[in-house]
């Protein structure tokens, strides 16, 4: 018998608790609980049509938090962030250290401490300008390469576009639950081209992604939740120039 979850109504918990009963001593037969009764449907839907379902969802809306790991070009982000058309902020944590990210319009801050700065490619880091950027929200020239490489992560068309597609054969891999929420499972070539918790309440919004070879794996939450974006004060900005020292 499927778990019943919190979200489910107290008529449907009794109906099925009911039905156990009578399974269990008469044999009947047709008595079952319908796990997509009360949802939005996308649990009875093609595999496929549950994806683009998603996927349209996430595009419907402007604002995503998303939590989690992406591993790419070799290294693994730690994200926290939360994106909206104009920009995003939140946290990225790789290699040990830990850094924030803001992002308004075309601009991009990184602010970090003064040992994420020291720490030159060569590992011998220029300790002036490290505690000349320290705890400063530091602005990152278009020029520079890493501007290229973090901007993607505040970018919510560009992150979410490329993740919310698994690879393979798609088929649907049951019922289950994130964070209180009935979800409806999608899977690539059983699990090996990523799998994608769709939520059965509501939109159906993505609501967790483990993507294809162990690159990662992200939750997804407060859809459509507005939050602050603005450009830090000037007595907490530092424009370096035109490049940042290797870090």
């Amino acid at each position: 018998m499927i778990p019943i979850s919190p979200g489910r109504s107290r008529s449907a918990t009794l109906a099925g608790a009911v039905c156990a009963l009578l399974v269990a001593g008469t044999a009947l037969t047709g008595c079952s609980e319908d796990p997509n009764e009360g949802t939005n449907g996308v649990g009875r839907l093609p595999a496929d049509q549950i994806q683009t379902k998603a996927q349209k969802a996430a595009a419907s809306v402007g604002t995503v938090r998303l939590h989690g790991s992406v591993r790419t070009s070799g290294r693994t982000y730690t994200l926290d962030m939360r994106l909206k058309p104009q920009g995003g902020i939140g946290s990225v944590s790789t290699g040990g250290e830990t850094f924030r990210l803001l992002r308004v319009g075309q601009e991009l801050y990184l602010k970090a401490d003064a040992a994420f700065w020291g720490k030159g490619d060569d590992g011998d880091g220029d300790s002036k300008a490290a505690d000349k950027l320290a705890s400063k929200y530091v602005k990152v020239p278009k020029g520079d390469p890493s501007y290229t490489k973090f901007i993607g992560f505040t970018d919510k068309n560009v992150l979410l576009g490329g993740l919310l597609t698994l690879h393979g054969t798609l088929s649907t891999d049951g019922h289950h639950e994130q964070d209180g929420i009935r979800t409806v499972r999608v899977t690539g070539d059983d699990g090996a081209g990523g799998t994608l918790d769709v939520s059965l309440e509501g939109k159906p919004y993505p609501l967790r992604l483990v993507r294809a070879g162990e690159a990662g794996t992200l939750t997804f939450s407060s859809w459509g939740a507005d939050f602050a974006l603005e450009k830090p004060a000037k007595g907490d900005t530092l424009d370096y120039g035109k490049q940042l020292p290797a870090s």
